[in-house]
């Protein structure tokens, strides 16, 4: 019998949701949606009067100050919630760090008996890749299982919104789109929006979606395409240069593992399942995700170098 899923409209059966991550880019995502949709919305962090975490409380967030490394905070954070989405990154301490940050979220939710833990993990950390910030979502990931609470684990593929970030845009506002790939190799893209509708569904239908693990992705498209694309809602050329690996590994052994298996193996979303299976997630393409941003804001020189 088919799911009656929609993301039109509010959601049937409001819930209360603890969100890790809340003032980041994917957890104020999915944070932002829960709203709009009606939910209620509980999050956690360090910088409570910052100006994300004010923009959230103004939409009806409750935000409370407290850290992932505080495994008291994150129980009283969670305490009162139907649901959890987990999230945790690499960037600021390390991908054992962000193991620890996860795994504490999710044993804090289990305290606070929160029913259904969703987490927001990396596509293919399950096939053992060996790139340090994929292995470390693999580790949060068992340690979810055995944990016996209803769990669902969303696994995006690269972002199609890293291509607006501070390491990214000053380089397109100079007409460069620069990677550590072959200029024909394809990558696998989802954009942060359909992350959010994705985990949003997983959050809205308990049930359905208990016990699964899902790579999401929306498109598929080689860097050459990629900076075709950005450059024709840009409205200026854009070219596509290729970074030698050597250059990005010093800088960080992590990321050029990560090229490296872009390159050898790649992502193994299965598209064309998602868009038949999820329609309601609305998947952008890379042109379509392209077409919807404010390019001329980004790639101002002056935004573009502090993004």
């Amino acid at each position: 019998m088919p799911v009656n899923r929609t993301l039109n409209g509010k959601a049937p059966e409001p819930k209360q949701v603890f969100v890790t991550g809340i003032t980041g880019k994917q957890g104020g995502a999915i944070a932002r949606l829960l709203l709009e949709r009606g939910h209620g919305v509980q999050g956690l962090t360090r910088k409570p009067d910052g100006p994300a975490a004010q923009e959230l409380r103004r939409l009806g967030a409750v935000i409370r100050a407290g850290d992932l490394e505080e495994p008291e905070s994150l129980r009283k954070a969670a305490e009162g919630a139907d649901a959890a989405l987990v999230v945790a990154t690499p960037f600021e301490r390390g991908p054992e760090a962000e193991t620890k940050d996860a795994t504490n979220a999710m044993d804090a939710a289990l305290a606070a008996s929160v029913p259904h833990i969703v987490y927001s993990s990396v596509s293919d950390a399950d096939r053992k890749t060996g790139i340090p910030h994929f292995d470390s979502k693999a580790k949060a990931e068992h340690h979810l299982e055995r944990l016996g609470v209803d769990h669902t684990i969303v696994a995006p593929v690269f972002f199609m919104d890293n291509f607006t970030s501070p390491y990214m845009a000053p380089g397109l506002a100079k007409g460069v789109l620069a990677m550590a790939l072959p200029g024909t190799r394809q990558l696998q893209g989802v954009a942060v929006r359909d992350l959010a509708r994705f985990a949003t569904l997983a959050l809205e239908h308990p049930k359905e979606f208990r016990g699964k693990r899902v790579n999401i992705a929306g498109d598929d498209l080689p860097p050459n395409d990629i900076a075709a694309a950005i450059g024709a809602a840009a409205g200026r050329k854009i070219g596509f240069q290729q970074v030698p690996l050597e250059q990005v590994r010093q800088q960080s052994e992590d990321s050029a593992k990560m090229f490296e298996w872009f390159d050898r193996v790649g992502y193994g979303a299965d598209i064309p399942a998602l868009r038949r299976e999820y329609p309601e997630v609305g998947w952008l393409g890379y042109r379509d995700w392209a077409a919807q941003q404010a390019w001329a804001t980004i790639l101002a020189p002056s935004s573009a170098a502090r993004r």
